[in-house]
């Protein structure tokens, strides 16, 4: 018949309690360092998120401000993406990032991977250009330089800046965060982000940190 703990020896018992006991202090150790560490990642989260009333305004100055800044641009392209013109926003910041390439042997294949996106007859994002200028940069592809989209992409600005800039700056995307403090994260204001794709959670731009 089992005769229990009682039967082991005393060094035994001994061992069993301070494993046992060891045990529950690294448990302990690893539940309070998973907790620091997700108290500093929400941290850190919340303090990128934060952004000042006085860049947001800066916004409303001009569409350059707007997307020159990250968040500005994240906005502007979740807004354009709510309208399914997203295609002007992501054709001018191909043009910015190809206007950085450093090897010319790189300026052909880049060159035509934008043209086939965004210029050309059977484009999957193609842009509203005139004739005339879309006709200009085809020729330009004969011999790709730096500067072969600078017309077409100046003429996409112009058109977001009329148009669709001025539709952004009176739409919740703006107008939530350019708020007065305080009112940031009210109910009503967090059901209308939501409505718009964008809650007080949100990853892309947030005031309620």
């Amino acid at each position: 018949m089992c005769k229990g703990l009682a039967a082991l020896p005393a060094t035994c018992l001994k061992s069993a309690k301070d494993m046992k006991h060891r045990l529950g202090f690294l448990l302990q150790k690893a539940d309070s360092c998973d907790y620091s560490s997700s108290q500093g990642k929400k941290e850190k989260i919340s303090s990128t998120q934060r952004l000042s009333q006085e860049e947001v305004r800066k916004w409303a100055d001009s569409l350059e401000n707007l997307i020159h800044h990250d968040k500005g641009l994240a906005a502007f392209r979740a807004f354009l993406k709510s309208e399914y013109s997203e295609e002007n926003i992501e054709f001018w910041v191909s043009c910015e990032e190809y206007k950085k390439t450093k090897s010319p042997a790189k300026l052909s294949p880049k060159a035509r991977k934008i043209y086939d996106e965004f210029i050309s007859v059977q484009a999957t994002k193609e842009v509203n250009l005139d004739s005339c200028t879309r006709e200009k940069t085809s020729h330009n592809m004969l011999e790709p330089t730096l500067s072969c989209f600078d017309e077409a992409q100046r003429k996409i600005f112009t058109l977001m800046e009329k148009d669709s800039y001025r539709r952004f700056l009176k739409s919740s995307y703006y107008l939530d965060l350019v708020s007065p403090p305080g009112a940031g994260c009210g109910p009503e204001n967090c059901k209308r982000n939501h409505t718009h794709g964008l809650d007080c959670n949100s990853n892309i731009i947030s005031q309620c940190a």
